[in-house]
């Protein structure tokens, strides 16, 4: 049932895509018929179950300005406001050319493939597709562009080659759809999706367009119709997102004029509807209108548990109707494993947020370039102002740090997500062949569930279901478990902090010169500590750790510790917490 991911040792993106190449020499690209809601099932055009597995691809057609690490956030129109006053509006606009040509390429999808995800979401921003109402030459008239068809129909064959499923999302609707600027690069200066028919007519105008252009394409997994809308109908100053709107009429009307304008063109394609409230709240929308409907709904920070998805099953038996998770993520490793094992439990697919960003708890993380960090100083009021030049070198450099080749993988972040959802079984993060001399990072434990490769106290975020925010990684750098990770700001090294006792960290070792030895743990520590090192879960040893001054790193030294030849599992345990460590060097003794 789970598709597993089959390398234990993780050796780069060579060996994924080396692997995927020659699958698709054996195999025909050719669907099997559209997907279709079948039932409280979706399924393909043999009738077989599908289960989703998908990812969005956030900040690529639009950008939310967390994704770049601007505080207060920011629509993209706010952004590219900002680029232009620092760099001019020309080298703006080359920077946004190179951000759309480099951030989804072919690379991204064939590696989506290899990793094992099955399906894209694709966020739309409307004015790729076609002018703002505002600048329209002739008032209710639609002037299309070609630029956001000609980037849907490359994403559509990258998706076709690699037999993965594209779900079309309308994230950025004309005038926006909600009182969260970013999600829709919403400009308040102008008559929102709500406040304007011609917006209301130019998105149903869209739909109708993209499903003349998409309606023989069995590739195309549905449409997605409206993303997030969050306004409030009934009541706008006291429920703006609409979280507790009673009515929805609007919306409902809206997407029921989409709805019959694409079946006029396409009555084979899913129609995906979201509700209210970020996509949640359904009163007064149900039930389905059209027969190859399905319903999705958004999730972060709550508990998984099945309370938290019980207002979705109980809407997908009441009319018999398949049901979505169009978007989550934003979490922990743990967060995620036990997301996608209570969601494919209850057979339910997912599309994961998003594929890459600024930041290490997605699969891939777009790197940051010095320049680029004095302009963020400057734009979070922490640094003074970059100059033109210094501005435009940082931009190119992380428009071309969007590329496929120069992101960071996180292997972290694929292991928890499609092995340890039904799998307690741990896996090497790195190869260590130990002999004397070897030294291992500290931040290189083993792959796996909290309470199996490593034991952390604070693993992830549900500040929906309790009220208060949890740090999960505190550092939030190089891995996303639940282990703090932080950075030497002097070398550069990763090392794991904020122990606590009762945490650990296991290390899967190839030892290749059996023997005893001494083992020297890099330390820094302002009072004194205490670790636990166990052996193949036995021979436990206690180490005190001397206090040393703030920010210096010096050895601890434990003696006469058995390796025998081969596999061995060593446990490093908080006995006393507070310590920072670095790394463990074998030293095998004379």
């Amino acid at each position: 049932m789970q598709k597993k991911f089959s390398t234990a040792v993780f050796n780069g993106r060579n060996a994924f895509l080396l692997f995927f190449f020659f699958l698709c020499l054996n195999h025909s690209v050719v669907a099997q018929g559209f997907l279709k809601a079948n039932g409280q099932q979706i399924t393909d055009g043999k009738g077989n179950n599908i289960l989703l597995r998908g990812i969005g691809l956030g900040g690529w057609m639009l950008q939310e300005g967390y994704m770049l690490r601007v505080n207060g956030h920011g629509p993209q129109h706010s952004i590219r406001q900002r680029i232009e006053a620092l760099i001019g509006k020309t080298k703006t606009a080359a920077f946004y050319d190179a951000w759309l040509a480099n951030h989804t390429t072919r690379a991204d999808i064939d590696s989506l493939r290899a990793w094992g995800f099955n399906s894209v979401r694709l966020p739309m921003h409307y004015n790729l597709y076609t002018l703002p109402v505002e600048q329209e030459p002739v008032a209710g008239k639609q002037t299309w562009l070609t630029k956001g068809f000609a980037m849907t129909d490359s994403l559509l064959q990258w998706c076709k080659a690699n037999k993965m499923y594209l779900i079309l999302d309308l994230h950025a609707a004309p005038g926006g759809q909600g009182n969260d600027l970013n999600i829709a690069d919403r400009d308040t200066t102008y008559p929102n999706l709500w406040q304007s028919e011609a917006n209301r007519q130019k998105t149903i105008a869209l739909w109708e367009k993209l499903a003349e252009r998409y309606k023989d394409e069995p590739w195309i997994g549905g449409y997605d119709i409206l993303n997030e809308p969050n306004y409030g109908f009934t009541d706008p100053a006291g429920d703006r997102n609409g979280i507790r709107e009673p009515l929805n009429q609007p919306l409902k009307e809206l997407m029921m004029a989409i709805t019959t304008a694409i079946r006029k063109i396409d009555q084979k394609h899913i129609i995906i509807i979201e509700g209210n409230g970020w996509g949640n709240n359904y009163r007064g929308i149900l039930p389905p209108w059209d027969k190859n409907m399905v319903l999705s709904f958004h999730r972060y920070w709550n508990f998984n548990d099945k309370a938290s998805i019980g207002s979705i099953l109980e809407a997908r038996e009441k009319y018999n109707v398949p049901v979505w998770l169009g978007e989550t993520g934003e979490n922990s490793n743990v967060w995620f494993t036990q997301a996608i094992n209570l969601l494919e439990t209850n057979n339910i697919g997912w599309a994961w947020w998003p594929l890459k960003k600024l930041g290490n708890n997605n699969p891939l993380e777009i790197k940051s370039n010095p320049a680029y960090e004095r302009v963020l100083r400057y734009w979070n009021n922490n640094g003074p102002k970059p100059s033109a030049e210094e501005a435009a070198e940082g931009l190119t450099e992380l428009a071309a740090s969007l590329q496929n080749s120069k992101n960071i993988i996180h292997y972290d972040v694929l292991d928890a997500m499609f092995r340890q959802p039904f799998s307690t079984a741990t896996k090497p993060f790195r190869l260590h062949q130990v002999k004397s001399g070897t030294v291992i990072a500290a931040v290189d434990y083993d792959l796996g569930r909290n309470g199996y490769a490593y034991a952390d106290q604070d693993t992830a975020d549900y500040h929906v279901s309790t009220g208060q925010r949890g740090a999960g990684n505190r550092g939030r750098m190089y891995r996303n478990d639940g282990v703090d990770i932080s950075r030497d700001s002097a070398t550069g090294d990763f090392y794991i902090s904020h122990t606590q006792p009762g945490e650990w960290v296991q290390y899967t070792i190839e030892v290749t010169e059996p023997g005893t030895y001494q083992l020297e743990f890099s330390i820094a520590a302002k009072e004194a500590g205490s670790l636990i090192l166990s052996v193949n879960g036995s021979n436990s040893r206690s180490l005190a750790l001397p206090a040393g001054e703030t920010g210096r790193w010096h050895p601890a030294e434990l003696k006469n510790v058995q390796l025998n030849r081969g596999k061995q599992v060593i446990k490093v345990q908080v006995e006393q917490g507070g310590f920072l460590l670095k790394n463990i060097r074998f030293l095998k003794s004379v």
